[in-house]
């Protein structure tokens, strides 16, 4: 269960923080706000229970707290109680932080304020207690009692963090010029209460907005996924079998990015409070969306229902399982046969040396296996496991049931010892039907037909080549290219600054969203990109071996795909000899309305310009013009359909799809307004059904006709 937590911003609201201050363009408060929304809006993505927010303005017009008849608590209100935080809650929120008229509001008073909200939301239970205080360092403060405030904080185990605008921090390497004596003297006192407490932080709010950019990775409690009995043998059959009560608990989790609802725009409804979303477990009080619920209905054909269909019921369907085109229907007595019947258990089954064991047969997450707790007679049966397997250097192979009635696993265990620890981590293991074997052909050599063997060939690589990547890999090593703390060579990609940037750019961009829901998304964040491509300092320094490489590979630049060429090769005789010239074919480029198919085809064959590709378009769309004129009735419509059928096609080979497209759309034109011997609205039909409309750019890489405008053409207007 995740530990309860009570966390209380104070927000400094004062007229000051109205302002822009060093060169920045949003005031203070809107740049402070940053960390703020962060902090509020991973409270919200949580949606957790047990995770209370509260939220104080200080320097307020107004003053509303426990203590605003007592002196020195003026000009502080209490903006949300310590609760869980919701979308609603954020709204409201974001209604209620705006610059005040005052400078006026004690820091330290509202410090107190928010210790007596802690205490008495979480009384003497066990909570995780947290106060942020954000301000500018203006107006007064009474610090007499500092000392004993910070020993109240340490005896509740509240954490105090202190953020200051544009405050005073070496370890930043920041310093405010011509600052006002008044402020320093209250950096000097905010500093001095973060000291006294045992959990006090003390910083400038331009160090914790930096640090915003660098994802903050959460890491779940683990979770028990089996508590019982690790056997060897069976205990039930020999008194002398191994029997250790253990427990077992994830050690690696995969990480995914949030995942998305489905909604639609909410619309009021009288008496509506809430709204379920897609699974009708949560509520989205407060936002303008409301979920959607799917229904599934089952109808069969029927020739006396209204309609020829009937609905059915769910439960009276039954299974079928697919063979071939062919429903195999199997009752739900004969299903229950194919379902295994197993009882929860982890047993082992056997042992394997290190050194016969593959690691890609590795199939998922690891788990990290344990006596049970308090349990001596285990952890020593265990640690002679444990050391057992270590000592002759091997694996076990073990059987899991996490309950009864699941599945079972077969799981790696791996021997693991280190001072004051000792344990058994295990991976899932395929069985034989998971795995699949694959040939391919050797890397080294070339094997012909004929079974003779080649050491030399086009798809080996040279000597000259191995050197020449060899030279370019080891040039490239990031092993040392970093540089620690002390300036000496690190790692250059540790794998704790590493990060998923699919997960976190995502989470980047919805609490941005929450917050600012009419902003467009954000940049992605330069810390996530840090890693997405080589040092360029590196690549210059490595480029001569990268041209080396690139000789010794003999690296080509392919040349762009040519306007007006077929995308297939035509036909040539294996004579060599020109057919049409022996033939006296002298209409080069000529289409005949008798013969216009192949005269159109062998026209774009023989076309050596585009002005010639015009050409042969426009005689051809002058047929079909003629075919639709001449037509009596439908006669010659499949004629003209044919010849705009093999119009397109061709000129979707030629990568021209323009001069189609101009074609067909004044066709429609001439079709709809009756210019081509009356109303033949009937031939446009015709065309619609053989989808022959406008190439659009999903057909043809070299049309801008969107897929949108494409469907749109169908329309008759």
């Amino acid at each position: 269960m995740a530990d309860k937590e009570a966390t209380v911003f104070i927000l400094d609201l004062g007229s000051s923080m109205g302002q822009a201050h060093n060169g920045r363009e949003e005031s203070d408060l809107d740049w402070s706000m940053r960390f703020v929304w962060d902090k509020i809006t991973d409270a919200v993505a949580s949606n957790r229970k047990t995770l209370n927010v509260g939220i104080i303005g200080l320097k307020t017009d107004e003053t509303n707290n426990k203590l605003d008849s007592t002196e020195g608590y003026e000009n502080i209100s209490v903006l949300q109680e310590l609760q869980p935080m919701t979308m609603t809650d954020l709204r409201q929120l974001q209604a209620s932080i705006v610059p005040s008229q005052t400078r006026f509001g004690d820091a330290i008073s509202s410090i107190v304020i928010a210790v007596d909200m802690i205490e008495t939301k979480t009384k003497k239970l066990k909570y995780i207690r947290k106060i942020y205080l954000v301000t500018d360092g203006q107006g007064s403060m009474d610090v007499d009692d500092i000392d004993d405030i910070g020993k109240k904080m340490n005896a509740s185990g509240i954490e105090l963090t202190v953020l200051g605008v544009d405050f005073d921090d070496p370890e930043y390497g920041f310093k405010e010029e011509d600052k006002p004596p008044h402020k320093k003297q209250n950096e000097r006192a905010l500093r001095k209460l973060a000291e006294a407490c045992d959990n006090g932080r003390f910083g400038t709010m331009a160090d914790a907005i930096d640090r915003l950019d660098t994802p903050t990775v959460k890491t779940p409690k683990p979770y028990k996924t089996y508590d019982g009995k690790l056997t060897l043998g069976d205990p039930n059959t020999f008194p002398a079998a191994m029997n250790i009560d253990v427990e077992r608990y994830f050690k690696t989790h995969q990480a995914r990015p949030l995942g998305a609802s489905t909604v639609v725009t909410k619309q009021d409804q009288p008496g509506s409070q809430t709204t379920e979303t897609v699974d009708g477990n949560d509520t989205m009080d407060g936002v303008e969306f409301t979920g959607v619920k799917q229904a599934r209905t089952y109808k069969v054909n029927d020739p006396d229902a209204p309609g020829g269909k009937r609905d059915v019921e769910f439960e009276s369907l039954a299974k079928g399982f697919e063979y071939g085109r062919t429903a195999v229907h199997i009752t739900e007595s004969e299903h229950n046969i194919t379902k295994l019947e197993t009882q929860k258990c982890f047993t082992i089954l056997g042992f394997i040396p290190w050194d016969r064991y593959e690691a890609f047969l590795n199939m998922g997450e690891v788990c990290v296996t344990h006596a049970k707790k308090f349990d001596e007679a285990s952890e020593v049966a265990l640690s002679a496991l444990i050391w057992a397997l270590h000592e002759v250097q091997s694996y076990a192979v073990a059987r899991l049931v996490l309950k009864e009635g699941k599945e079972p696993l077969l799981v790696l265990l791996i021997p693991h010892i280190e001072p004051g620890f000792e344990c058994l981590y295990d991976v899932p293991l395929p069985f034989a039907e998971d795995v699949r074997s694959y040939q391919f052909p050797p890397l080294d050599r070339v094997i012909t037909v004929s079974g003779q063997t080649l050491s030399k060939h086009r798809f080996i690589p040279s000597d000259d080549l191995n050197d020449a990547m060899s030279a370019y890999v080891d040039a490239m090593d990031l092993s040392n290219y970093g540089i620690d703390e002390d300036g000496a060579p690190a790692e250059y990609m540790p794998i704790d600054d590493t990060y998923n940037p699919s997960i976190h750019r995502i989470n980047h961009a919805v609490r941005n969203r929450a917050v600012h829901p009419e902003d467009p998304v954000p940049e992605i964040p330069p810390q996530l990109l840090r890693f997405a491509e080589p040092p360029h300092e590196l690549v210059e320094r490595v480029q001569s071996k990268i041209d080396t490489l690139i000789g010794a590979a003999e690296i080509k630049k392919v040349p762009p795909k040519a306007k007006g060429k077929r995308r297939r090769d035509a036909v040539k005789p294996i004579s060599g000899l020109d057919v049409d010239a022996l033939l006296g074919n002298t209409r080069q480029g000529q289409i005949s309305p008798e013969n216009a198919v192949p005269d159109f085809k062998h026209a774009l064959e023989t076309a050596d310009s585009e002005e010639a590709l015009e050409n042969a378009s426009k005689q051809m769309g002058a047929i079909i013009r003629s075919l639709i004129t001449d037509s009596f009735g439908d006669s010659k419509y499949n004629r003209a359909i044919e010849c705009c059928g093999v119009m397109r096609e061709e000129l979707i080979n030629m990568d021209e799809p323009n001069l189609f497209n101009t074609f067909v759309t004044d066709l429609k034109k001439q079709l709809l307004s009756g210019t081509l011997g009356g109303d033949r609205r009937d031939f446009w039909f015709k065309l619609r059904w053989a989808q022959l409309g406008l190439i659009d750019s999903s057909q043809s890489e070299s049309s801008d006709v969107t897929t949108d405008a494409a469907n749109e053409f169908y329309k008759a207007k």
